[in-house]
């Protein structure tokens, strides 16, 4: 029966919900004991919106096998999207302690400690992510953001760096590297980088402010 449920993945990376779903129903009737099923039906149903349909979903799951890890990691992310980031938070890490071991699980969990006002905690999670994916614009950024808050000014300059080679209109990498350029008393470089953050984000005020403190500073040398 696995046929159905790789079937109907394909045609949900399609965005063909309709023949998705019918084919997650088949698999569940096919194998009404079998988590996967259940799990990629709530998938199809938390990607167009039914949330609280695709929690009933994922439950299912769980109620079927304890250690359905991915049961558990969807489950997470709706909570995650609602801002509900300590409901989050507990599922991530069931969904770890059964075995997912993947970067989006260490990033949503160090995620969701960052909103919960724990960047200590939040931090081998982010750099775990950062590990497994180096190459992932906002998974580099928000490990840099994580160090920054701890005040790990160095480290976090190379991942702002990191997260400007991997996508050169960063904004947010420059105000921040500007910021921590601030930071070091080096108002020259802080300045060239609140400037390029501005030329791709005229609208970035963050950036703006730091600008005209550089600007003042400099005047006054």
């Amino acid at each position: 029966m696995e046929d159905k449920n790789r079937l109907g993945i394909q045609y949900m990376q399609q965005g063909n919900y309709e023949e998705a779903v019918k084919c997650f129903n088949e698999a569940i009737e096919a194998n009404p004991n079998d988590p996967v099923g259940y799990i990629n039906f709530g998938n199809v149903l938390a990607a167009v919106g039914e949330e609280e349909k695709a929690l009933k979903f994922f439950q299912k799951a769980i109620e079927l096998d304890e250690n359905a890890a991915a049961a558990y990691y969807s489950t997470g992310s709706i909570y995650y999207n609602r801002g509900q980031f300590m409901q989050a938070k507990d599922m991530f890490e069931k969904a770890i302690k059964k075995g997912l071991n993947d970067a989006d699980v260490f990033f949503m969990l160090g995620m969701s400690l960052m909103y919960l006002e724990q960047p200590k905690l939040a931090l081998p999670y982010l750099q775990r992510a950062a590990e497994l994916n180096e190459n992932d614009v906002e998974v580099i950024f928000q490990f840099g953001l994580c160090l920054a808050q701890l005040e790990f000014v160095d480290e976090a300059m190379k991942q702002f760096h990191k997260t400007i080679e991997l996508d050169e209109n960063h904004a947010d990498a420059y105000y921040n590297l500007g910021v921590a350029y601030a930071y070091k008393d080096d108002v020259q470089t802080a300045l060239n980088m609140f400037t390029k953050a501005l030329a791709i984000q005229p609208d970035h005020l963050l950036a703006g402010h730091g600008k005209k403190l550089m600007e003042k500073a400099l005047e006054q040398h």
